[in-house]
């Protein structure tokens, strides 16, 4: 590669020359010509190899029937813990890639974030599985790298607190209203964000006194197949009642049950960021302390921890009981008789 400098002193022409050929001009940018220089030679810095991270990470998203499977959320989990992967191993060819790299890079580069690092070690391992399918690499160096692993969170939101920090939103601005009969639903019915961020009047029969919504997180065949019925109580339809004055207030006819300003249904990013601005002020104006504060999905778990209360036994919430139990049940006091 040539630089030749014009007669102004200033410019800078960039010619590559290749052995026995005529030189090729590159232009008068020096990052651009690089480029093409390393992209003429087959380099790292111009298209990815084959057989790099990276290279399996485009054909993954691009060409893996399990990448198609994924919901939303799953995909930006992996959209997010990819940017810190790249960093690090995108430019590594697969197969020079180690057990001992990856656990030194979930255990202690990785170590200050343990959620995100077995995030990523999940998206190495599905990564590595689909080389192999490609044929660039043999073994998953993932397997034996023990997770961080994760403990339920055990936060019980207080009846008291989640009353007062509703009774305030219901003060604030539409936005902010919809946004906390968001939370009160998801305190009666036990629904997951996601099962009714996109909850249609048509889904709310009054008539039946039901709301119909489609359970998350079922695989294969099931998918979109399981219906949860929620039976209407008296604070069900008082919310209900007061959505659909809000409805009216607004002065505009409308699908969703939970609208945004534009008369859209929620995306979980768009709420997860309104929900933790009214979080973030109501703790500014003392409505919640830093200590009182809870998260969006620890609403579900008050919905069964407080109907076993009420009606002593957990609510049908997950194909496994077992997980209902252990994630969901935030109970602090224990009621049996003695024989």
């Amino acid at each position: 590669m040539e630089a030749r400098l014009w007669a102004d002193g200033k410019t800078v022409t960039y010619r590559y020359h290749p052995v026995g050929k005529r030189p090729v001009n590159l232009g008068t940018d020096k990052a651009a010509a690089l480029r093409k220089v390393l992209d003429m030679n087959g380099q790292p810095g111009g298209p990815d190899p084959v057989g790099t991270l990276r290279w399996v990470w485009e054909s993954f998203k691009t060409s893996s029937p399990r990448w198609k499977k994924y919901a939303q959320t799953t995909r930006d989990d992996y959209e997010s813990a990819w940017k810190q992967l790249d960093d690090r191993l995108g430019h590594m060819h697969v197969g020079e890639i180690t057990t001992a790299i990856v656990a030194r890079y979930i255990h202690v580069e990785r170590a200050d974030s343990p959620r995100r690092a077995d995030i990523e070690k999940s998206l190495l391992s599905r990564l590595f599985g689909h080389a192999i399918i490609l044929g660039v690499c043999s073994v998953n160096p993932t397997t034996g790298v023990e997770p961080h692993g994760s403990e339920s969170r055990t936060v019980a939101v207080n009846p008291a607190v989640l009353g007062r920090y509703l009774a305030w939103l219901e003060k604030q601005t539409p936005q902010r209203r919809i946004i906390g009969m968001a939370a009160e639903y998801a305190s009666l019915a036990g629904n997951r964000k996601v099962e009714f961020l996109d909850l249609c009047w048509t889904q709310v029969d009054e008539g039946s006194g039901e709301v119909r919504t489609k359970r998350a997180k079922q695989r294969g065949k099931m998918r979109g197949e399981v219906i949860e019925v929620i039976k209407f109580t008296p604070n069900l339809q008082r919310l209900i009642d007061r959505l659909k004055a809000l409805r009216a207030q607004r002065g505009l006819d409308c699908l969703y049950v939970f609208p945004t300003r534009d008369n859209n249904a929620y995306t979980a990013r768009g709420f997860k960021t309104l929900w933790q601005r009214c979080v973030l002020l109501a703790i500014e104006e003392k409505v919640l302390t830093k200590e009182d504060r809870f998260t969006f999905h620890d609403l579900r778990a008050y919905y069964a921890t407080m109907h076993k209360k009420d009606r002593g036994h957990l609510p049908d919430m997950h194909k496994n009981a077992a997980v209902t139990a252990q994630v969901y049940d935030r109970s602090r006091e224990i009621p049996r008789e003695a024989l």
